[in-house]
């Protein structure tokens, strides 16, 4: 039975009055947001960047395209655990971060939906400069998620120096795991889920998609769609990088090995996925290694699927506000409505 572990509540209660003009400080002090537990340092690797940051405004922090649906993410967050709801969830057991203290890292927040028993989806943040996107990304797709109407979860998983030995992808397993044996208590379906994900997250929840590398081993239902922005298909260049700098010295399979155009299957979900032309990430890595040699897979296998590509949506944008992208997040769910029923 994996744990499931009760945030510290604050003895006293926040206001959901966070803004764009909110410091980092103030946001992190507010004790709604400390006793929830929600991770806030998704640009922070070092304490001394914290200093930096904590003076700055959240309109400084965040993206412009995020910056709004990442403080109405944060109110949630504040209403939620005012509420009573516990918004934090270790994926591991105490027994289990004990033996392994950076598994205590490997956490679910939680956004109820106003009505309860529909699907949910799951959203993995992208992990640019090592650091996983749970505010930003994570944050602002689960806002706008919750106001259609459904249960979230936003993951927050081993990244960076902690990824050897595939973590990130045994977080995504473990997280899935432990919402499918407590739907009840989520008060969700276990089947027909989306996995909502950004960047390399899309990388992870393309390969855990595939019954043979991902689900199956858990196990857990298939899910019931694939929703991704701007995905890492292929790290290219960076496989090497990933080798030395975290799995030294072995030579079994790393999930950053596999392209994710190769682990798409007959049995494959539904995909909806979109990139932006000016994507500048992605053609770092090679756009025709990217968001083509995906579509190309799914026609292949004859995977439902549908693709965009904007002109202008750079890297990271998550919801897209003011952008080509804007309003991607009511396509997808239409796309998983139309999957799934």
């Amino acid at each position: 039975m994996l744990a499931m572990l009760p945030a510290a509540f604050a003895v006293e209660q926040g206001e959901a009055n966070i803004t764009p003009q909110t410091t980092m400080k103030e946001l992190r002090e507010n004790p709604s947001i400390k006793g929830s537990g929600y991770y806030t340092y998704c640009r922070e690797m070092l304490p001394i960047e914290s200093l930096y940051w904590q003076n700055k405004t959240l309109a400084q922090y965040a993206k412009p395209e995020l910056v709004e649906d990442c403080a109405q993410a944060m109110n949630l967050v504040i209403e939620n655990y005012n509420n009573g709801v516990q918004v934090t969830w270790q994926i591991y057991t105490p027994e289990e971060i004990e033996a392994n203290p950076s598994l205590g890292g490997a956490q679910l927040f939680y956004y109820p939906a106003s009505t309860p028993g529909g699907k949910y989806a799951l959203v993995v943040p992208g992990n640019g400069n090592g650091v996983t996107s749970e505010m930003e990304e994570g944050g602002s797709a689960a806002y706008q998620l919750h106001e259609m109407g459904y249960t979230v979860f936003v993951l927050r998983y081993r990244s960076f120096l902690a990824a050897s030995d595939n973590a990130p992808l045994q977080d995504l397993g473990r997280a899935v795991q432990l919402i499918t044996e407590n739907a009840d208590k989520f008060q969700v379906q276990s089947e027909n889920y989306a996995l909502v994900c950004f960047s390399a997250g899309g990388q992870l929840g393309g390969l855990f998609a595939n019954r043979e590398i991902g689900y199956g081993n858990y196990p857990v239902p298939k899910p019931g769609v694939l929703l991704l922005s701007y995905p890492f298909v292929d790290f290219t260049y960076g496989k090497l990088a990933y080798h030395v700098l975290i799995d030294p010295g072995t030579r079994e399979w790393r999930y950053y090995m596999t392209s994710l155009a190769e682990a798409v299957t007959d049995d494959y979900p539904p995909v909806y996925f979109w990139y932006g032309k000016d994507d500048q990430v992605l053609a770092l890595m090679g756009f025709e290694k990217q968001g083509p040699a995906l579509e190309q897979a799914l026609e292949t296998h004859e995977v439902p699927h549908k693709v965009t590509v904007y002109n202008h949506a750079p890297h990271s944008i998550g919801t897209g506000r003011g952008t080509d992208a804007e309003g991607w997040v009511k396509d997808a769910v239409a796309f998983w409505e139309e999957q799934v029923g």
